[in-house]
């Protein structure tokens, strides 16, 4: 469309001039891209700018396959789920059911399309909002993906994963992928009957089904490609992770909606192309990339985000605003009425580039201008644990002179991936990871081997990959020790309730075993129910309510960390600490007060800021070439009232 307001004697300059005007995404990516390499000498380099193609990947996959139900005035919000359970599905099949891989494949690629189908059957046949019918999916999706993979990676078969691999060992294949689904994408927007439809029935569904469309057939083959989308984006993104995680691809569908409206489509249907949506997803991917490499604080890269994405809409909006006003058209051929509106535009970007500007001067973590960089990959900051980890770890660092810079992987696998790759990227000394899981970490923790990079392991282990050394509580052995004082709490008889973490994460997984090994010791100790509160209070607040009706008669809880003990508790109420006794773990400030009032029993303290410290220790060590040991023990206490007061 921007192409035909050019006039056909434009030069190049003035061509490209009202490309960018009249196409805001392209407009935004352009400034992006232009502040992000003033900012940091570490963007525009071939490494970075492919690790942008290969971050953006999934995202734009997914997009592509939105791009077809938001063009058709319809919503997926299951996306995100239903390329995990077609990864898990794939994984599953051709491991534990020891299934050719082509035939694993054949069954994750016909699992999204079979997912698509039951959407489009909601939305058309049973006259379900599109918002209610792809949310329902979304929950389907997931939970089939857990109760496959029983809560646990799967490892993906090697001839799969490498699709995570690169070509020439430069190229990387999720680029080409992506490339590919986005011409398939153009050409079934533009040249094919299906394509012609959904811009139709965008328009007016009710003139699109005058007109003697089949409206409802139509819907269930824009819902199966978009579920075909979603499950090419599975494999891929799991063939990044050599692994298919059941929690993975989690937000990723609002991410999908985002690249698809920032790059023009309209959720009121009838608008949007493949081109639009590729420059969306990319947007977001640079976005978080650039954040990465400046330093911008964890907490912050959310805001900056929303912000941009918000002012990349707006330039669009206003764009597509003035060029349906009466006088635009006329403007155009005169030569001078769109002086107004494009002024505007160029404004807007300009507020563009001042918001990345003032997000890098405000929020930056700070560089100490230092030489020796440190870069450092949590699994969550949502968790006091986790934050109590990283003060340590900045404390350590202001006080050894070196620039350490935090990134929170926000419990997603993927996205931890895209940050080591950024902080090998950007050339840091040494990389801590604190992995969201073991298995999936291996590949961007071996690109940083390749580097010579030392990387240091925090809290959980890296598998198939080194690690200089590991910083870790033993997560076993504190589940045991947690089994044991609550077992003799009670005298080694009653009937106890289990809360734990989120499922697949490697935590949630070693705590529970180590419980549920040590209070087989315990014959009298009748577990009578184990339910996921996700490691939050407010999930374990409500969950301990409802296994308190099913199971009224229990004497102890046992949660997998101290944000879901302290929500049992609230629960429990009174009978907390009384005729109930909770056992929590991780030793959090506020888990340590309701052991001090007697509200919890106890809990299993991790000393999560000594975790930091030691980790920026032993990572200052490895950059001066000083010997590291292989493993650092740092010891789990349990911490009762008689105790507390040490550790408080």
């Amino acid at each position: 469309m921007a192409t035909e307001t050019l006039k056909s004697n434009a030069g190049g300059a003035t061509g490209l001039r009202r490309v960018l005007l009249d196409n805001g995404a392209l407009s935004a990516l352009v400034v992006l891209l232009v502040a992000m390499s003033l900012l940091s000498g570490d963007f525009l380099t071939t490494q970075n700018l492919l690790n942008v193609g290969v971050q953006a990947a999934v995202t734009a996959i997914l997009a592509f396959g939105v791009t077809f139900v938001i063009v058709s005035a319809g919503i997926d919000l299951s996306v995100g789920s239903v390329a995990a359970l077609s990864a898990t599905v794939l994984a599953w099949t051709a491991t534990s059911q020891g299934l050719p891989v082509w035939l694993a494949i054949v069954f994750a690629v016909g699992t999204g399309i079979a997912c698509g189908f039951v959407n489009g059957l909601l939305v058309s046949y049973g006259k379900l909002p599109p918002f209610i019918a792809t949310l329902a999916m979304l929950s389907v999706a997931r939970g089939l993906s857990l109760v496959i993979s029983q809560g646990s990676p799967i490892p993906f078969p090697d001839s799969v994963s490498n699709l995570g691999d690169t070509i020439g060992g430069w190229l990387p294949v999720p680029v080409i992928v992506m490339i590919a689904m986005g011409l398939i994408t153009a050409v079934i927007l533009a040249r094919t009957y299906i394509g012609r439809s959904m811009y139709a029935i965008g328009g007016n569904e009710e003139a699109a089904r005058l007109s003697g469309l089949r409206v409802k057939r139509q819907k269930l083959v824009i819902y199966g490609l978009s579920g075909l989308f979603a499950a090419v984006a599975g494999i891929v993104l799991a063939s990044r992770l050599v692994s298919a995680q059941p929690q993975a691809a989690q937000g990723y569908e609002l991410d999908a909606i985002a690249a698809v409206v920032i790059g023009g489509a309209s959720l009121a249907g009838g608008v949007g192309k493949a081109s639009g949506t590729l420059i969306g997803a990319l947007i977001l991917a640079v976005l978080r990339n650039g954040l990465n490499l400046l330093s911008v604080s964890a907490f912050w890269q959310q805001v900056v985000i929303g912000v941009v994405i918000a002012l990349a809409v707006l330039l669009d909006t206003l764009r597509r605003k003035a060029g349906a006003t009466p006088g635009a058209s006329t403007g155009a051929a005169a030569g001078g009425g769109k002086k107004g509106p494009q002024v505007l535009k160029l404004g807007i970007a300009a507020v563009l580039v001042a918001a990345v500007v003032g997000a890098v001067s405000f929020f930056n973590n700070g560089s100490s201008g230092t030489s020796t960089k440190i870069g450092m990959s949590l699994s969550t900051l949502n968790n006091p644990f986790f934050v109590q980890m990283k003060e340590g770890a900045q404390a350590e660092a202001k006080k050894a002179g070196i620039d350490l810079t935090v990134t929170d992987a926000q419990n997603d696998a993927s996205q931890q991936t895209n940050q080591l790759q950024n902080f090998t990227g950007e050339g840091m000394k040494s990389i801590i990871v604190n992995p969201v899981d073991s298995d999936a970490v291996g590949p961007a923790v071996r690109g940083a081997n390749k580097s010579d990079i030392p990387v240091i392991a925090a809290d959980r282990g890296v598998n198939k990959a080194k690690a200089a050394t590991l910083v870790a509580s033993d997560n076993v052995a504190g589940g045991k020790l947690a089994a044991k004082t609550l077992a003799e709490k009670l005298g080694g008889k009653g009937r106890i309730v289990t809360l734990q973490g989120v499922a697949g994460t490697s935590a949630s997984r070693e705590r529970g075993k180590g419980f549920a090994e040590g209070i087989k010791e315990y014959p009298g100790i009748k577990v009578v129910a184990s339910q996921p509160a996700d490691f939050d209070r407010t999930k374990g607040l409500d969950v301990m309510t409802n296994l308190i009706q099913s199971n009224p008669g229990i004497d102890g809880v046992f949660a997998e960390n101290d944000e879901m003990a302290l929500g049992a508790a609230k629960a429990l109420g009174g009978k907390a600490g009384k005729s109930v006794s909770v056992v929590g773990f991780d030793g959090t400030p506020d888990g340590l007060k309701a052991v001090e009032t007697g509200t919890l029993y106890a809990s299993v303290a991790q000393q999560p800021k000594e975790l930091g410290r030691i980790a920026v220790q032993n990572a200052v060590k490895a950059v001066r070439g000083k010997d590291v040991e292989s493993m650092v023990k740092v010891p789990v206490k349990v911490v009762t009232k008689k105790n507390v007061a040490d550790f408080s």
